[in-house]
Parts: C-alpha cells; structure tokens; sequence
C-alpha cells in the first residue's frame, strides 16, 4: 500500500485517505488536502511513513508483486530534500549514492538517470504546484491536482515509461476570470517539465528556471507578436536591422512559452501558429528556411472562446487539448468561507514578512467585515484582495472598486445614463483585463473606452 503513494496525485482527498489506510491509529489528523498552510517537511505522518517503509523493506522478500513500488518509495524519500537543494545546473555530487541504493535493493535496477531525472521532476513539480497555487479550499485543491495532471498526466506509471518525452505535443489551455492566477498555473507546469539527466557528466540537461517564456498577447500590437513569436530575417521590415531569433526557436526542447491573452490573437497569427501545433514548424517573417519548435506551448484566456467569432474553430480545438479552469476567488470563498483569512494572512507573510502578518491579517479582517461584508464579490479576485491588503496596511482602510459600490444603485435604477456607462465599461475591463478587448466587446473606440474607464 505504500507504494501506491508513488502514483497518487498529492494534491487530491484520496492521497490523505490513503496516509490514514497505511497509518491507521498512528496517522495524525492534520488537514484534509495538502496546502501550503501545512508544510510538507513538518507534516508528521510524511515522517512516519518513511519510518515505516524502511521497516517494511526489511521484511518483504525481493522480487514481490509490489516490492518495486515500495523500493521506488524509500528511494525518493531517502534522497527528496537533497533534490529540493539542486538548481539543475551544478554536478550533482550525491548521484552515485543514489545509484549505490538502487542496485543493492534491486536485482535488476531500471533505467537509473531516467529514474533520477523522474525523481527531480517529481520534487520539483510538487513544490512549484505547492508554492504558486495556495488555498485551503476543495476548489483550490482540485486546481493544483489538475496542474499536477497537466504535467504528468493522470497515469504516473504510464508517464514515466513513454509519456514523459511526449508531454510537448499537448498544448495546455488556461480558462479563468482575470485575476484568478492563470500565470502562476502556467509557470508551475513549465518549471516543472522533465529534464534528462546525464549519468556521464552527472547533470541535467538544463536549468528548470530558463524553461518559462511568457507573452502577454493584449498588450501588443500583431505585427510585433509575430515577431516576438517567430522571429524575423533582416531587412524583412522597416527595422529589421539584424536576424533575430523568436521565442518558438529560442525554446529548448524541456521549455514552454506561454501565451497570455491568447483570445486577443489577430486571426492571421491564429492560422499561423496552428501550424506550430499541427506540424510543430514555422518560419521566420521574411525567411524561407523551415524551422522546428520542440517545446510546449500553454495559453491563457478569459474570454470564452468556443463562443468568440474572431477564434478560428481549428486553433480552438488544437488549443484545447488539456483544459484547466481557474476558479474566482468568490467560488473558493463560497467553497470555504474560512479560506478569506488563510489568503489574507498568505497575502500579508509576502508584504511584510512572519513577524508582521499576523497583526496585518487582524486590521484587514476587521476592515473587510465592517466595510464589504461577507458577501462581497470580488470582482478582482485575488488581484484585488492583494490590492485590498496592501492599501490597509497603508491606509488603514479600504474603498471598493466602482463596480462593487454601485451595483446596489444599479439594481435600484438609481443611477444616471452617463453613470451606468461608467460602471459597465468599468465591469467590462475587469472581466477582460485590456482596453482592447473591452472596447471590442461594447462595439466602441478603444479611446472611448479608455476615457469611462478614467
């Protein structure tokens, strides 16, 4: 049974039901899902399972039905915190060790840098999942174990024998309200992508922190995406001075670039990077030389884009392949009305550090109840929760954004024609995140948009 824990996605309720299955009376009623308000190294009964597998092997003849699991078990917890100490770019000294363990608890050791490589990645994905995606939340715990699946699919066993030099093709696509951490969802699946590791000079293949690239798409005019993208040969434009690579050639075979705002794409730029995904080659602007893309692309979006006339239906369902929505604040706050404290105190330990969170959280709280109440929307989400936190600290109090203070007005016509053109456009933006989506979806000028919105 404890080997099992090797293929259980640790984010899920299941993974806590299966630590009290082994356990039994000695398991340790610390949390229901495993979230950063509970740190993995002090969770009692990590400790205790590892105690209790190293026992365990001593006891179970080699070559049994589950011995494998159990060894792959005790070898990753043996050697877990030395793999949270490497950055990917040094000798890894204790390699040898490694390979020391495996073969004497193995007949027949399986494909060891393969298994080290699966080991770090492993570590790796579980902390960046751990540390960019808080919340206590059932909603918030369902997030991190859909990234957990983004990155190893929901087979670990089936991952680790083909899939993991495979994860590139499918393109991941991030739906949720702005504000709601898409980014960070994107940045822990491209930190955490496998990475080979040579027994020969005892190193990866590259450092996980250059593996992300992220462009924001709605901030930019196309032609300029579509050089970020691919690239251009000089002369191809006025100022064009030199050749210049794009980020899809700059990519590593072990990176991923990452489209934010991908629903703000021009249509041309749509057709050409379905190419990339259909073919995974492109060209540059003003080139003729056929050129590969090797990594993973992740886009994000707030717009539905099934629904969107100018998304082309091929790149949608190219785009689609691996969906992962990331819910509003309010449906984790509607999920667990306790978990408004956990990100507050999470927001004020990044502001202002341990020693001054607590009394932060305290001010905010008070503010929050006496100010927006319980029911309060959120039409930021988290954004506007850190925008919340820090102005308290500053201020010592908080003024909701338009959209939330007059929206009673709204439902009580109350409001004047100029008003309620306002507070729309101000709704707009919030959902869309840019002036240029904005005026698109009320039919305007982007400079009239910009105007009610000033």
């Amino acid at each position: 049974m404890i080997g099992a824990l090797v293929y259980e996605n640790p984010f899920l309720p299941s993974r806590i039901e299966l630590e009290k299955a082994i356990l039994g009376d000695a398991f340790v009623a610390d949390t229901n899902v495993w979230s950063r308000d509970v740190r993995h190294e002090s969770r009692p009964n990590i400790a205790a399972i590892g105690a209790r597998a190293e026992t365990l092997l001593k006891r179970v003849p080699k070559g049994g039905p589950h011995y494998e699991d159990l060894v792959t078990y005790v070898l990753y917890d043996r050697y877990s915190e030395k793999l949270v100490e490497l950055d990917g770019r040094e000798r890894v000294a204790f390699y040898d060790d490694f390979v020391a363990d495996a073969r004497a608890l193995l007949d027949r050791p399986p494909d060891l840098p393969h298994l080290f490589a699966c080991f770090y990645q492993v570590r790796r994905a579980f902390l960046h999942t751990f540390t960019y995606l808080v919340g206590t939340s059932m909603r918030a715990a369902q997030l991190r174990a859909d990234v957990w699946c983004s990155i190893f699919s929901r087979d670990l066993r089936r991952y680790r024998r083909s899939l993991f030099e495979r994860m590139n093709d499918v393109t991941t696509l991030i739906i949720g309200p702005t504000g709601t951490g898409k980014e960070l969802v994107a940045r822990a699946i491209a930190l955490s992508r496998y990475i080979p590791f040579d027994e020969r000079t005892r190193r990866f293949a590259a450092a996980p922190d250059a593996l992300f690239s992220g462009l924001n798409l709605s901030a930019l005019s196309p032609a300029l995406i579509e050089s970020e993208l691919f690239g251009h040969r000089k002369g191809a434009f006025t100022g064009a001075l030199a050749d210049r690579e794009g980020w899809l050639e700059e990519c590593s075979p072990f990176g991923s670039v990452f489209l934010d705002e991908v629903g703000e794409l021009d249509p041309s730029i749509q057709v050409k990077l379905l190419r990339v995904l259909q073919t995974r080659t492109f060209q540059r602007i003003g080139d003729t030389t056929t050129r590969h893309f090797a990594g993973k692309i992740i886009a994000a979006t707030n717009r539905d884009l099934a629904a969107a006339s100018d998304f082309r239906r091929d790149f949608y369902y190219r785009l689609n392949a691996d969906v992962i929505i990331t819910p509003s604040l309010r449906e984790q706050l509607d999920d667990n009305p306790k978990e408004l404290r956990h990100l507050v105190t999470h927001i004020a330990t990044n502001i202002a550090g341990d020693a001054e969170a607590d009394a932060i959280t305290e001010d905010v709280m008070k503010v929050i109840s006496r100010k927006l109440g319980p029911q309060y929307p959120w039409s930021g989400n988290f954004r506007e929760l850190e925008q919340c936190v820090r102005r308290i600290m500053i201020r010592g109090d908080y003024e909701p954004s338009m959209i939330a203070a007059t929206q009673p007005a709204v439902l009580d016509g109350r409001m004047t024609e100029e008003e309620l053109l306002r507070w729309y456009t101000n709704l707009v933006y919030q959902q869309s995140g840019s002036y240029q989506e904005t005026a698109r979806r009320l039919g305007i000028d982007r400079r009239t948009a910009r105007s009610r919105l000033g």
